[in-house]
């Protein structure tokens, strides 16, 4: 996982809500990123706060978004089936949505960024 970003904390409520059934989660995804991994936040230039995530596949017939939404579900030890990318399929930027408890999962999402202790 990347460095912790200086006040990641209060950012982090801006690249994921709860929803109805689940939590929506905003990402930037780079494809053929050399490994797959949840990076922590980052900002977009518009000033957007999005999760940062990297995946080996590349972009070709929908595999770097099925590597990702299985990232996705292993860091928030969810089944892959509650994880599904619902905008944002040919872009770089992409809206997905975890089914299930909204406070199990944010809480999940909290822990994977917290800073860690050196």
């Amino acid at each position: 996982m990347a460095e912790p970003v200086p006040g990641a904390a209060s950012r982090a409520e801006e690249a994921w809500r709860a929803e109805e059934g689940g939590v929506a989660l905003w990402l930037r995804l780079t494809p053929k990123g050399g490994r797959d991994a949840i990076e922590g936040l980052e900002t977009l230039a518009d000033g957007r706060c999005v999760l940062k995530a990297r995946v080996r596949a590349a972009p070709e017939d929908g595999r770097a978004n099925a590597a990702l939404e299985l990232l996705v579900a292993k860091a928030l030890e969810r089944p892959k089936s509650a994880v599904a990318v619902v905008s944002g399929h040919t872009s770089r930027v992409k809206k997905l949505f975890v089914s299930g408890d909204s406070a199990r999962i944010i809480d999940a999402l909290a822990r994977r960024l917290a800073p860690t202790a050196k």
